[in-house]
């Protein structure tokens, strides 16, 4: 069956990767932005894709049945929605909107037209995620007891982002909740800096719980947007083995640390498949077009992670130290 054709809107250091996948799969129709020097790079690397920096173009446009948004997140709502207006199938990157009401007018729109609408939470297409997924449902670990993911880099460009929460939590989210078969997610403490000062939190930690098959599993998160050392980290702590998720590794990503009757520590290494997860989510979003089957990672994907973080957002707006730096950050 031949892959509906898809236009990428939005070339920058993400929407490239996603040019590149759609292009692999021999979806890619057309791709749109506002940068001349962007549209001259897709027009070079793939000749036979068409360019553009008018959305209204693409949405007019009858070839294209799918459009791939991946522009700054404050306009993923306006765009998707004016894309489902127009009846096209939608994929939003991360994070679907910045209101819970918006990911559940989008939600509407698509299921009023029948149009399938995907969000980019990339980890839930990851190959070690799933099967890490597996041991959890198998009770390779035992008892769940502690989950935590720790994502830090250096990022001096945040110019898109109300916080570090916004471009980095959403992964982590998601991926718990999916891990642990969990949508009933709630912040229970929170904390974030603006450490340099411009008026944007760049670090920050939650304290979650997850509540799940009658249980309270505790969780935390870790973001930052100032650690030179990249850190990309998922442990999972069961009664039976702890689960290190290493994805800044080349090799060895997953590893399961279990102590043996004389203590000793023992660390497996279980295989799994070396495909791209970004090519796999790609693929997954052609199949879902095709077939009409409702994505892995859909609104209701979408709402936990919304809804934490909107409900995050609002405690930190009222710390007097980030309200201070907002306001000097504005008037400078």
């Amino acid at each position: 069956m031949e892959s509906a054709k898809v236009a990428v809107i939005g070339v920058g250091n993400w929407g490239k990767n996603l040019v590149r996948n759609f292009a692999n799969l021999g979806a890619l129709s057309m791709v749109c932005d506002l940068d001349s020097n962007r549209l001259a790079t897709v027009e070079k690397d793939f000749p036979s894709v068409r360019v553009t920096n008018s959305l209204d173009a693409v949405l007019k446009d009858t070839e294209v049945k799918a459009v791939v948004v991946a522009t700054p997140s404050d306009s993923h709502f306006p765009v998707a929605k004016q894309a489902l207006l127009a009846g096209k199938h939608v994929y939003v990157e991360k994070p679907l909107a910045r209101d819970v009401r918006h990911a559940e007018e989008l939600d509407q729109l698509a299921t009023e037209r029948n149009l399938i609408l995907m969000v980019g939470h990339l980890l839930l297409y990851h190959p070690a995620v799933n099967l890490l997924k597996d041991l959890i449902a198998s009770g390779e670990l035992g008892e769940l007891r502690f989950i935590r993911s720790d994502r830090m880099n250096f990022n001096p460009n945040r110019r898109d982002h109300w916080s570090v929460l916004w471009d980095l939590a959403p992964h982590d989210i998601s991926m718990m909740a999916y891990l642990l078969d969990c949508q009933d997610v709630e912040a229970d403490r929170v904390g974030g800096w603006d450490a340099d000062g411009h008026g944007v939190i760049d670090v920050a930690y939650l304290d979650l719980e997850f509540n799940t098959k009658g249980r309270v599993i505790p969780g935390q998160v870790r973001n930052s947007w100032i650690d030179p050392q990249k850190l990309v980290r998922l442990t999972v702590n069961g009664s039976l083995k702890t689960a290190v998720l290493n994805d800044h590794q080349a090799d060895n990503k997953l590893a399961l640390h279990s102590l043996t009757p004389a203590g000793r520590m023992v660390v497996e290494y279980p295989e799994y498949s070396d495909m791209e997860p970004l090519h796999l989510e790609c693929e997954h979003f052609l199949k879902c077009v095709s077939t009409g089957q409702r994505p892995r990672t859909d609104a209701n994907n979408a709402y936990a992670v919304l809804r934490v973080l909107s409900d995050v957002e609002e405690r930190l707006s009222r710390r007097p130290a980030v309200k201070a730096a907002a306001a000097a950050a504005a008037n400078s």
